[in-house]
């Protein structure tokens, strides 16, 4: 039987509290006063207090950090009906192990207490881990373990590699191991994330550029590929990076000499390229935005990172591995229910996802154990494959509109190349509310959340539908 005190002057409160704890198993003492309650201490001994902060007499802050400064130092819940946000981050800046704004739900409130109970057993010895580099990769599954041997035997080869998976999986991470195992001087990983690269700066980020350059250029910079001589150049997303730099990327690596924007001299070099991307870059070369030479020129060695959900035996090494860097000197561990909860997880964000996730539960838990209470809600993301259908048909409009764009610079455009979009791509969209709605417009013009006389426009625009008719057009 655990002991419970509670501080409230609300005698409703009290006798709730009284009731509910007592058929919980726990014997209640009931205090309306700080100062009653702090005459009751010795003899009562409790191990979880929960306290109101307005209070006769001494308020509940007060209470607390006197409460903290006793030897049995128990768990204090503070609740009150007057919150605020510097009272919240007061309270558990002075060591509340919660705080419930009142009114709260009553069992709410008693899983809280047994929380707090279960977060005063002793607590464990933290083993003195092995120093951890941040970067190094974790995994158990089968997956992982052929990634691992897939870095075994490229490290030491000098050929370029090409880092396959979707988005957060740790492409980077696997980008590193293979810089680390490679025998290349340890400081030249040179990191180029494409995407935070506009087309305008790239080719001076990425080659360098002499003085006098362009407006600016006051002094000599090398560029990114020369800083990376005599070891790795690590480009993250390279199906982003424009067909013109792309050129004078393919030329480098056959070269092995960069020359600077507005230079004429070339400067050596030699460095190994690992690239990364999470779009098929062969449907790019298809579709003309990614040269096929480069292409193969880079995917001489593929490394491909399953997903997350794939290989849901790392998850409890990944996790653990985050809350170790993420809880400092806090002795935090899971709960078995929190692992398994968070294997049956889809995580669309792979493992970006799960650290964020277990950030969350750091911060939330109050106690030593993280329990599935502490974790964030899952993700409501679109699914996988409707997010590859998505991008599939936004590189299938980018490319048809790359095309027309060219035709309107050598003024062969004779429509607007929006009209040209509505008059190819709306008519399917029509026809897929009508089929929707059985030929119902009203009802077509809600699915598509036009009006309805704008819905009859566009479809007499097309000729879709027919002629209208008061019975297909009834409710």
């Amino acid at each position: 039987m655990s002991r419970v005190l509670v501080i409230d002057d609300e005698p409703s409160i009290c006798w709730s509290f009284d009731q509910a704890l007592s058929d919980s198993g726990h014997e209640v003492c009931i205090a309306s006063t700080a100062e009653a309650a702090f005459a009751e201490i010795d003899r009562f001994q409790p191990e979880v207090v929960l306290l109101d902060f307005r209070l006769p007499g001494m308020d509940g802050l007060t209470a607390l950090r006197r409460l903290q400064s006793t030897e049995a130092k128990p768990p204090v819940i503070l609740m009150t009906a007057f919150g605020s946000l510097d009272l919240a981050v007061s309270a558990l800046g002075d060591g509340a192990f919660d705080y419930l704004p009142k009114p709260f739900d009553l069992d709410d409130a008693v899983n809280v207490v047994a929380r707090a109970l279960a977060s005063r057993g002793p607590a464990p010895a933290p083993p003195v881990p092995p120093a951890q580099d941040r970067h190094e990769l974790v995994g158990v599954s089968r997956g992982m373990q052929e990634v691992f041997r897939q870095i075994a035997l490229v490290a030491q080869q000098n050929v370029p590699v090409l880092i396959t998976g979707e988005s957060g999986v740790g492409k980077e991470l696997v980008a590193r191991a293979i810089h680390k195992h490679s025998g290349r001087d340890p400081s030249r990983f040179v990191p180029v994330c494409v995407p935070v690269l506009s087309e305008s700066v790239m080719e001076s980020e990425l080659f360098g550029h002499v003085k006098g350059a362009f407006t600016g250029a006051d002094r000599d910079r090398p560029g990114l590929l020369e800083q990376a001589h005599e070891g790795t150049a690590f480009f993250d997303e390279i199906g982003d990076v424009p067909l013109a730099q792309q050129v004078k990327l393919l030329r480098v690596l056959e070269d092995q000499q960069v020359t600077p924007v507005g230079g004429n001299a070339s400067r050596p070099s030699s460095f190994r390229l690992v690239a990364a991307t999470h779009q098929p870059l062969d449907r790019l070369v298809a579709a003309g935005r990614f040269r096929e030479d480069l292409y193969y020129r880079l995917s001489v060695f593929q490394i491909h990172i399953p997903a997350l959900r794939d290989r849901p035996d790392d998850i409890p090494a990944l996790a653990s591995r985050f809350l170790s860097q993420i809880a400092g000197d806090r002795s935090l561990t899971f709960s078995d229910d929190t692992l398994a909860a968070l294997r049956q997880r889809h995580w669309r964000g792979n493992v970006r996802e799960l650290r964020s996730a277990v950030q969350h539960a750091a911060v939330v838990c109050r106690g030593r154990q993280i329990t599935t209470e502490c974790l964030p809600a899952p993700s409501a993301g679109i699914s996988t494959s409707e997010a590859t259908e998505t991008a599939r048909i936004h590189d299938l409009l980018r490319d048809w509109a790359r095309r027309r764009l060219v035709q309107a610079r050598d003024g062969q455009l004779q429509i607007p190349l929006f009209d040209q979009f509505l008059d190819a791509y709306e008519p399917p969209i029509l026809e897929a509310a009508l089929d929707a709605s059985q030929g119902n417009r009203r009802t077509a013009a809600e699915l598509l959340g036009l009006h309805r006389e704008t819905l009859r426009k566009r479809l007499r625009k097309y000729g879709i539908g027919g002629e209208e008719t008061p019975d297909r057009d009834a409710e």
